[in-house]
């Protein structure tokens, strides 16, 4: 296809839609370059690594789709960071307003980051904020410029205007758009998507999607996901917030390891015939996880079930049966699952789940087997609650004056750890800035033009180093006062620790049926 024929009508009809954005972060870096590839865990990344285009390219990507980026020269540059001088607006201020639900309000465009879903045929799904049925024509927009560059049989991935970034990604019979003028770069958007789209599979298999459509191709499919909005809105508010999600990785709750073991072997003796997979999860936490030895989880499929609990309290007051599909373990079928919290005063909930629709009463009878296991001599439950509430198996005693916070990934075991937030950011707006660096270090560590093994950076406000190796990946953030020889030092005293403490931060031998 010939990319310069349909750059201005492209850039013409996205102007008309407008809707603002901010580039990613520039600041003084040093960073050391690797040409290897980041390695893959579970069964791999949800999406393969792409080639972000800088400022003022046009480029095909290996598969032929094509990647739009228009220079802006509307940006200025505070602490290091480029903002936008298009008025977007943190949605928080929005919120305080009241005007993010109404569509015809002219700060409604000013919103940091839309997400959007409509089906092939331009017909309004959702959208994060406002009445997707007033967004007719902003989605009508969006399903042409798709339909445009699939008529040169291309498919669109991203059009970079002016400060925003509009990244798509086409799940037939579902577009799905993520309009952003935050630090988020495109695979960080397509990941995100992605997500989002998963959710909508746990609801709908893909068989089932693919089957409605084929038969109705312009079927209202907010008929089929009606009370489901929350799951999607909770889904986008946790990847503003939490790190797991560009980690594609799941943070585990700190436990001695003998607690760990004999929390995996009650689940373990609870086996049932058509019991699949029997997680126990606390405050987004991963607790433990017996799984069958032929089959593991991907962190994609944990998150979708740590979304389910999070997003719903009405598995704190009874327990629920619920068709649930995990698209990177089937996307074709549902698992069945049951859903309970262990007790009123415990915040650990406990996810059973079967292949069999009808096994309710014999997993409930699993639970109470569980139950009965963790509350007796093994007096695991006042663990897990007293190490969600002090965190005193965790690493909080890591940071102080020097580094403020980090993220370290184990690859062996597809899984992170975190200290809890402390000052400078223990506010919402804060942690959200945090994410935002993280995810900026994480692009630039992992991005197809030149991946780093070493990165540092330093703004007026902090210190940040990135740290890549195949075992791991470490982010932290240091008092923007201290040199690169202390950080260095502290992560390694860090990576000292986390060796010595592994059994208790990570699940390190998963239990199996």
């Amino acid at each position: 296809m010939d990319v310069n024929q349909p750059r201005d009508s492209l850039v013409k009809a996205m102007a008309d839609a407008s809707l603002t954005a901010n580039d990613q972060p520039t600041g003084q870096e040093v960073g050391c370059e690797d040409s290897s590839t980041s390695a893959l865990f579970f069964t791999g990344s949800i999406l393969d690594s792409q080639k972000q285009p800088e400022d003022g390219e046009i480029t095909l990507t290996s598969d032929g789709n094509v990647n739009f980026a228009i220079q802006s020269d509307h940006e200025h540059e505070v602490d290091g960071i480029l903002h936008s001088d298009d008025g977007s607006m943190p949605i928080g201020v929005l919120q305080k307003q009241g005007i993010t639900d109404d569509v015809s309000h002219p700060d409604w465009s000013k919103i940091d980051k839309h997400i959007f879903i409509l089906s092939e045929a331009g017909k309004p799904i959702y959208s994060r904020y406002g009445n997707e049925e007033k967004l007719v024509t902003i989605m009508g927009v969006m399903q042409a410029l798709v339909s445009f560059v699939q008529d040169d049989k291309d498919t669109l991935q991203s059009i970079i205007a002016g400060n925003r970034k509009y990244v798509f990604l086409v799940k037939a019979p579902l577009i799905l758009v993520a309009v952003s003028s935050l630090q988020d770069s495109i695979p960080q958007l397509q990941l995100q998507l992605t997500y989002v789209y998963h959710q909508i599979l746990s609801v709908l298999t893909g068989a089932q999607l693919q089957k409605i459509f084929e038969q109705l191709r312009n079927y209202d499919l907010r008929k089929l996901l009606g009370g489901t909005e929350k799951f999607l809105n909770n889904l986008l508010d946790m990847m503003d917030t939490d790190p797991s999600f560009f980690l594609e990785s799941v943070r585990c709750l700190p436990i001695p390891v003998h607690y760990r073991d004999s929390i995996g072997s009650s689940l373990q003796h609870a086996k049932t015939k058509s019991l699949v997979f029997a997680i126990l999860i606390a405050d987004n936490q991963l607790v433990t996880l017996v799984r069958p030895k032929k089959y593991s989880l991907h962190p994609a499929d944990l998150h979708l079930i740590i979304n389910l609990v999070n997003a719903s309290t009405s598995f704190q007051s009874c327990e629920s049966w619920l068709p649930i599909c995990l698209p990177k373990f089937n996307d074709s079928g549902y698992l069945h699952a049951h859903i309970s919290y262990l007790t009123e005063d415990c915040p650990a909930c406990l996810v059973l789940l079967s292949t069999d629709k009808d096994a309710f009463y014999e997993l409930a009878e699993s639970r109470e087997k569980i139950i009965k296991r963790l509350t007796g001599k093994s007096h695991s439950i006042p663990v897990i609650s007293d190490a969600i509430t002090t965190n005193k198996y965790g690493l909080d005693g890591i940071v102080g004056s020097e580094m403020w916070h980090f993220l370290y990934k184990s690859k062996t075991y597809g899984q992170f750890v975190s200290p809890k937030f402390r000052p400078p950011y223990n506010t919402l707006e804060e942690r959200i800035r945090l994410q935002d660096l993280y995810k900026y270090l994480h692009h630039r560590m992992h991005t197809g033009v030149k991946p780093l093994k070493i990165m540092y950076r330093l703004t007026n406000q902090e210190a940040l180093l990135g740290w890549i190796s195949e075992s791991f990946e470490l982010y932290a953030v240091f008092n923007p006062l201290v040199s690169k020889s202390v950080a260095i030092s502290n992560v390694k005293k860090l990576m000292g620790i986390i060796k010595q403490e592994e059994d208790k931060l990570f699940i390190v031998n998963a239990r199996t049926f």
